[in-house]
């Protein structure tokens, strides 16, 4: 663990380091498998970050609720797995809509976006938490398995 980060400070740099990484991938990858250039794939991924900065707060802080009144304590894979799903799924509900606007598509064709966006950022997520919690230790209250 390089530094200790709790409460809010940890929960701003999270989100910031994150949806930075996100808006990169998400940039390139749509612009690189869509017709879409460079410009409308980042109005998407800058959109999209914005959405889900409001999404991960709120579902970070609602799992972390959750999460302390569990008795196993620690954050096992079954749980990081949960955690994933769990943020992804939620997502997918607000991402759809704003895709299909802003790139002028149809919602399955947002869907379909968005899916494969979504496989992306299951593995990105776990990983991505996994690596934050190692390198800045994890929230107050959560023990090590």
């Amino acid at each position: 663990m390089l530094l200790s980060l709790q409460g809010p400070r940890r929960r701003l740099i999270y989100v910031a380091l994150y949806e930075l990484i996100a808006i990169a991938v998400v940039t390139v990858a749509l612009a690189a498998f869509t017709d879409h250039g460079m410009g409308s794939s980042g109005g998407v991924a800058v959109g999209s970050s914005a959405i889900a900065v409001v999404w991960n707060l709120v579902f970070n802080a609602l799992f972390e609720r959750w999460e302390r009144r569990q008795p196993a304590r620690g954050r096992s894979v079954a749980r990081r797995v949960a955690h994933a799903i769990g943020f992804e799924g939620g997502l997918l509900l607000w991402l759809v809509p704003f895709i299909a606007w802003w790139l002028d598509v149809s919602l399955w064709q947002a869907l379909l976006l968005d899916v494969g966006l979504l496989l992306f950022f299951l593995v990105y997520t776990l990983v991505f938490t996994w690596v934050f919690d190692r390198l800045f230790g994890l929230p107050a209250g959560i023990d090590s398995p």
